[in-house]
């Protein structure tokens, strides 16, 4: 008996959210957990009827109807629940129960849902998964534009040779015409084979390297696009390549740019991150960049592989300006992360800060 009694505040107590639902989706009961995943209250529970079909969930809510009917419960191990505009992972058990003849809502069959949050096994196993992609992709594009590289030395080498020997200046417009295209194929090879060392390192200011990269993307983007910046003045200097971590945040803001086009907001907004994973290592702190736009949003088909070179969802993009920033920013154990919806994007970038 003294269990039972003490069954309410236990429920109250886990980390996991409990959810009571009708066959409409009404919510009936919401423990703690559920309270500040959500968030509900139970004065609104009280006062309001909530009903969860309005929560922002991936989850396909007729599934939770069909337990109901059927009295077969089910668990999806990644369903997407968007809170005040951030997505959040979490696996969802769903029960069915009868609740007791006390209950008020005597004999009817509800559903018993556990929501457990997985952002951070899902995170560690996405990056893990992306990290062994895009090094296989590297390392072949990379393979690749060696062997591209070599024959067109030895074609430009023969043009010239062969532009010495020719009896009219006029046909020296052709070799010059194959002279200019190696080299173009020949600066195009050099980008796909991207960064190859970590430049000298100096104690910089991040901020100092943020107003470099919002004036150079203010004199090229179109006056309908606005530049905000949002910055924590509290983040400490820390070592790093100013030249390199410039070319990657350029390039990255570049890139929203080209995603709004003509008309939108760009944000800059910088924090500092507290106790973060990266490349298998805990950081106490970390300076946390978000780059900000209101355009159209990432297509899904492009997500998973965004950072690979030749990657791109625009017309005449080259697709090796997001995959140069990954590596930059990997030279110096650094981490992007995207966010993206219809209406707003965040590329989310971490770096440890340490002297």
């Amino acid at each position: 008996m003294g269990f039972q009694a003490n069954a309410p505040a236990i429920i109250d107590n886990l980390l996991t959210a409990v959810l009571v639902v009708d066959a409409e989706l009404g919510v009936h009961f919401a423990n703690n957990a559920a309270e500040q995943l959500l968030p509900l209250s139970k004065r609104r529970l009280q006062a309001t009827p909530v009903n969860l079909a309005d929560a922002d969930m991936s989850l396909d809510m007729s599934r939770i109807k069909r337990c109901i009917d059927t009295e077969q419960g089910f668990t999806d191990s990644e369903v997407q629940l968007i809170i005040d505009g951030i997505p959040r992972w979490v696996e969802v058990s769903v029960t069915p129960i009868t609740l007791p003849s006390s209950a008020a809502t005597t004999g009817h069959i509800q559903a018993l849902i556990e929501l457990r949050l997985i952002d951070q096994q899902k995170k560690i196993s996405q990056e893990l998964q992306q990290r062994t992609q895009q090094q296989v992709a590297r390392e072949l594009v990379r393979g690749l534009a060696h062997e591209i590289k070599n024959p067109l030395g030895g074609l430009r080498g023969a043009a010239q040779l062969l532009e010495r020997e020719l009896p009219r200046e006029e046909l020296k417009e052709f070799t010059q015409l194959i002279i200019a295209q190696a080299d173009r194929l020949r600066n195009l090879v050099d980008r796909l084979l991207g960064p190859q060392r970590l430049g000298e390192r100096q104690v910089i200011n991040l901020h100092s390297v943020l107003e470099q990269v919002r004036r150079l993307v203010a004199m090229d983007i179109p006056p309908g696009i606005r530049l905000e910046r949002d910055y924590d003045p509290s983040i400490p200097d820390f070592e790093a390549d100013p030249e390199q971590l410039q070319q990657a945040l350029l390039n990255i803001v570049r890139n929203a740019a080209e995603a709004l086009q003509e008309h939108g907001l760009i944000t800059i907004k910088t924090r500092t991150a507290f106790q973060v994973m990266l490349h298998d290592h805990r950081y106490r702190l970390a300076a946390e960049i978000r780059i900000i736009d209101n355009g159209p949003g990432i297509p899904e088909s492009l997500r998973d592989t965004l950072f690979y070179p030749m990657v791109t969802g625009r017309d005449g993009g080259t697709g090796l300006g997001l995959s140069i920033a990954q590596d930059l920013i990997h030279q110096h154990q650094g981490r992007i992360d995207i966010q993206s919806r219809p209406g707003r994007t965040e590329f989310i970038v971490y770096l440890p800060l340490r002297r």
